[in-house]
């Protein structure tokens, strides 16, 4: 998991409320068994063109242009502002693997789906509540500006922008230990990996190798 302190990057602007975690990741890519290679599949059914009076048979499939991740003006941002209750619906996990195997590290937005939030900051992400006035301005500012700057320090717990835009958000202060410090639930276990193993070569002599009288 990669350590998260400053960021700077630009942001797309998803302004859909209640997007659930079957449209990040749709259900069919649900059977893969890696847990790698999903950003591909992110918000897959909104990335293509479906079938439609208003689209050629040839062109269904194909990116449609006019959503927003198509965009390459939005090429590489590392930081998504989404609307209010992101991530509901299903508890997969996979909806955090794909936004970041996509590139994303923070996602912005009014409130996020509770079972999304814990499985997001397990797998190296920033989620950042703000009010909705705020996240309305940063979403109209990226919208009018691709290049837009957004600056997140998950250790000051501030956002601020380029045109003096500052708030700050609350969080977790353990998700937060694990965060700055690239740790996941893994990394936290090795952390006493030396205590682990002399445990481990102790109970094995005391309890394996070691020989017991027979009784009588």
């Amino acid at each position: 998991m990669i350590a998260i302190n400053t960021l700077t990057s630009a942001a797309v602007p998803l302004p859909r409320p209640n997007v659930d975690t079957d449209q990040i990741i749709p259900k069919q890519f649900l059977k893969r068994i890696e847990r790698t290679g999903y950003g591909d599949f992110l918000f897959f059914d909104w990335r293509r063109l479906h079938d439609g009076p208003a689209v050629p048979k040839e062109k269904i499939g194909q990116p449609d242009p006019a959503f927003i991740l198509n965009d390459a003006r939005y090429t590489g941002a590392q930081i998504l502002i989404a609307s209010k209750n992101f991530g509901c619906g299903s508890s997969r996990e996979h909806a955090a693997w794909a936004l970041t195997d996509y590139g994303f590290l923070v996602v912005i937005a009014p409130s996020f789906a509770d079972i999304f939030f814990s499985n997001a900051g397990k797998n190296g992400m920033v989620l950042v509540r703000l009010p909705e006035s705020d996240v309305e301005l940063l979403t109209a500012r990226s919208t009018a500006n691709p290049a837009h700057q957004i600056t997140i320090s998950l250790d000051a717990q501030t956002v601020t922008d380029e045109l003096g835009f500052s708030a700050t958000f609350d969080i977790d202060p353990f998700r937060k230990y694990c965060l700055l410090n690239g740790l996941d639930d893994i990394g936290l276990t090795l952390r006493h990996a030396t205590a682990l193993d002399a445990f481990e070569s102790t109970h094995d002599k005391q309890f394996w190798l070691t020989p017991r009288p027979v009784n009588a």
